[in-house]
């Protein structure tokens, strides 16, 4: 009965059984494809990178002495000067051009002061020639002596009023000279404080400026150092004597040199987005080897600094690929054993672009996943992706 029943439906049963089979390996999970990476063992370092620029060790700005007239500077910038060489000369300002009508003016007043000053003379030599005929009947009696003073006080009237009109006609033509080409400017001289070179030219033209203008910068660009606002959070990492690595400075090597100084101070700074950020300067010292690529380097260069503020030869470390965080918001990576990913929560020291210091968790050598996916699970199936 039995033989006969299979021997019916011998083929329906054996495509029942392939059609099961089939769907069986259609729906078996099939392991993930996962990018792999492995803990190891090597260097490691965490840095603070930022931009800075360079400038000499010492420079001078010159500045205007007094406010005038500044001729032209004609020294270049990368000229040298000694102590004491002259930068240029500085003058009275030149008075301001008249009107027509101010000059006709003035041309009026000028002739009232004149008119003004002979009747002064005129007044005054007659009131001393009353002088001299009176002191003569004074002596032989004829003359009270109040009367005698009243002359006399009328010739010192006579000459304050002369002073007066030859004061006021020189003061109108020193308002006029302008107009007559009677400028009568003196120069000052602008020297050098210091030797070395000329830096930057700040006010190069002639013009009227202010006492205390800048004028130009003279310093020694073979003595060059590199500061770095870093954000004073940031700052507070660094210590001198730590290793900077300088970069994208326009040479084919990184340069090397040290922290020599922060500066106790910080200063509000505003960001390109606008944001209150407050700055501190880190001053860099070019180290003996790179002090000769440095000198190529001049006053103002633009570069890239990475001050080392952690560093350890032999770290264990995991690369940072394989890093999330739980739940709890503890360190967790994916390792690949037996085909398939375990999560293991680690405990993570110090991070960088490309590792993470691995304190506990992890050994040397095994693999774990890198970029993990959120749907993978713990013990799902995962091969490596080639």
């Amino acid at each position: 009965m039995i033989g006969r029943f299979f021997a019916r439906w011998r083929w329906s049963i054996l495509i029942a059984l392939l059609l099961l089979a089939g769907l069986a390996v259609a729906f078996w999970p099939r392991a993930a494809a996962v990018d792999t990476g492995k803990v190891s063992r090597g260097p490691m370092e965490v840095g603070i990178t930022d931009d800075g620029v360079t400038r000499a060790e010492e420079y001078y700005v010159v500045t205007a002495p007094v406010t005038g007239y500044l001729s032209r500077i004609e020294l270049e910038p990368g000229d040298r000067v000694k102590s004491g060489t002259l930068v240029t000369t500085m003058s009275g300002r030149p008075a301001a051009p008249l009107d027509p009508r101010t000059t006709q003016s003035l041309g009026a007043a000028l002739a009232a002061a004149r008119a003004a000053e002979a009747s002064s003379a005129a007044s005054l030599g007659q009131a001393q020639r009353d002088l001299e005929r009176g002191q003569a009947l004074a002596e032989r009696g004829f003359l009270a002596r109040a009367q005698l003073e009243t002359i006399r006080t009328r010739v010192a009237m006579n000459q304050a009023a002369l002073a007066q009109a030859r004061a006021e006609a020189a003061r109108i033509m020193a308002e006029l000279a302008p107009t007559r080409g009677q400028t009568g400017r003196s120069s000052v001289p602008v020297r050098s404080p210091v030797g070395g070179t000329v830096l930057s030219l700040i006010t190069e033209s002639e013009g009227a400026i202010a006492e205390g203008t800048p004028l130009v910068t003279v310093g020694d660009p073979r003595r060059i150092e590199v500061v770095i606002d870093l954000l004073s959070r940031e700052a507070v990492r660094v210590k001198p004597g730590d290793r900077v690595r300088i970069e994208q400075w326009g040479g084919p090597r990184p340069l090397t040199g040290t922290v020599q100084r922060i500066e106790p101070f910080g200063r509000l700074k505003i960001s390109a987005l606008g944001i209150e950020e407050q700055r501190v300067n880190v001053i860099i010292a070019f180290d003996e080897a790179a002090a000769e690529q440095g000198q190529r380097l001049g006053h103002g260069y633009q570069l890239d600094a990475t001050i080392i503020v952690w560093s350890r030869p032999d770290a264990l470390r995991v690369p940072i690929g394989a890093l999330f965080r739980d739940s709890q918001g503890e360190w967790r990576v994916y390792v690949v054993a037996g085909g398939r990913a375990v999560a293991t929560t680690v405990r993570i020291g110090q991070i960088n672009d490309e590792w993470g210091e691995v304190l506990s968790g992890l050994a040397n050598g095994q693999a774990v996943v890198l970029n993990p996916s959120p749907s993978l699970k713990d013990g799902a199936r995962v091969t490596a992706r080639k």
